[in-house]
């Protein structure tokens, strides 16, 4: 993988503030975007602003434009097929749209997981629909030791009245990766669906809906070099099966259904440009398909990040004073994403932040929306953690300045 060529591509990487080369290690609250995203959400709005439906040549562009988008995102997630994948304006609106649907025919008595590893956008959904219906809502813990799902704590929170469990693919905060195969199969074992929060994953690795077999799955493209643009896929049996809330003229069929009002087209757009600029960086030629572009870019990708994570955690093993939260064993590399929860000794999160924020240094400080986990972990009333967070565009180079600048600080 060409890092130079591949960095030359995204405008805010090579600019100066204050004379200075912005390092951006704030990717898992939002990536930056390449030059082909931007350029082709600039076109459409400057050409082809127009909704679906018309009679027109501007109207045609967008219909094409939405079925090319879903294909897309279908190709990402290995969806069996584009009719699969829903869009909307962000994965918050998205799940909080599912979960009134989904929880119609809950009763009091019946059960749901939600877990402590899990951004609140995955919880409060659920705990909000569970309570309207008189349904108790049981909580999975982490290990703490790693911030990986406590699987025996989750299997046995599980049982006939288990409905549905909402649980992340990867911790936003700590990087962590869950088993979603196996936490899949064991709710299917009792019945129960399975809601995949893939928002911090997506970004790093591949996803394969088919082979999870899960349910649902959500991410968002602004975390993976895109738009604010979220989406969702179903199986085909679940997004025709259940009933959405809807306008009532809105066609009934999908998954148009379950898509609310007007879509931005400008965001779709630049979700088709963000794809393939992932898969771009396979360098696999058109003979490949999309899916195989990208299952190798993200090969690629993945051997850059894990080598990230290596370094960091290497140096950062010199610093007693400092913290890390989550996956620190080198043979583990393959179970975390490049993306580092830390706290500082004497210092608070929000201190360490502006210091390296006044350097020109992106990073973020708080609980990131996953707030059962930085309860569990005793950080969430005294500022949360720092996130340390690095994506395939970031270099060893810069993590050298970040540690210079801990030299500094500490």
């Amino acid at each position: 993988m060409n890092l130079t060529k591949l960095r030359r591509q995204f405008p805010a990487l090579m600019q100066q503030v204050a004379g200075k080369s912005p390092i951006f290690l704030d990717g898992p609250g939002g990536s930056q975007v390449p030059q082909s995203v931007l350029s082709v959400m600039s076109a459409y709005l400057g050409y082809y602003n127009s909704n679906l439906g018309g009679a027109f040549f501007s109207s045609d562009k967008t219909v094409e434009l939405m079925a090319n988008a879903r294909q897309a995102a279908a190709d990402l997630l290995n969806s069996p097929s584009r009719d699969q994948i829903v869009f909307g304006a962000n994965m918050t609106s998205l799940t909080f749209s599912f979960s009134r649907a989904i929880s119609r025919d809950w009763q009091a008595g019946d059960e749901i997981i939600v877990t402590n590893a899990d951004h609140f956008s995955n919880v409060s959904s659920w705990q909000q629909a569970a309570e309207d219906k008189g349904v108790k809502v049981n909580t999975a813990l982490i290990n703490e030791a790693d911030c990986s799902l406590d699987m025996a704590h989750f299997e046995s929170l599980l049982n006939s009245n288990t409905k549905l469990v909402a649980v992340t693919y990867a911790s936003n905060t700590t990087g962590s990766i869950n088993d979603i195969q196996r936490i899949v199969e064991l709710a299917h074992s009792v019945g129960a669906l399975v809601y995949v929060d893939a928002v911090h994953y997506a970004p790093h690795e591949l996803v394969d809906v088919q082979a999870l077999d899960c349910d649902f799955l959500a991410c968002s493209a602004y975390k993976f070099f895109g738009p604010h643009l979220g989406m969702v896929y179903g199986k085909r049996e679940h997004l025709e099966g259940f009933t959405p809330y809807k306008v009532e003229p809105a066609k009934d069929i999908i998954p148009g259904r379950w898509e609310t009002g007007t879509q931005s087209f400008e965001a779709l757009a630049g979700l088709i440009a963000a794809v393939d600029y992932i898969a771009d960086i396979s360098e696999l030629d058109d003979s490949h398909s999309r899916r195989d572009k990208l299952a190798a870019a993200f090969a690629k990708t993945k051997q850059h990040e894990m080598a990230l994570s290596e370094y960091f955690l290497t140096r950062l093993v010199n610093y007693p004073k400092i913290k890390l939260f989550g996956i620190d064993d080198l043979e583990r590399l393959s179970e975390r994403t490049p993306t580092f929860a830390l706290t500082f000794a004497g210092l608070e999160p929000r201190q360490i932040s502006e210091f390296l924020g006044k350097q020109h240094v992106c990073v973020w400080d708080g609980n990131f929306y996953a707030q059962g986990l930085c309860k569990q972990l005793g950080v969430l009333d005294t500022g949360g953690v720092v996130r340390i967070g690095c994506m395939h565009y970031n270099t060893i180079e810069e993590l050298d300045k970040l540690f210079d600048l801990f030299d500094e600080l500490i």
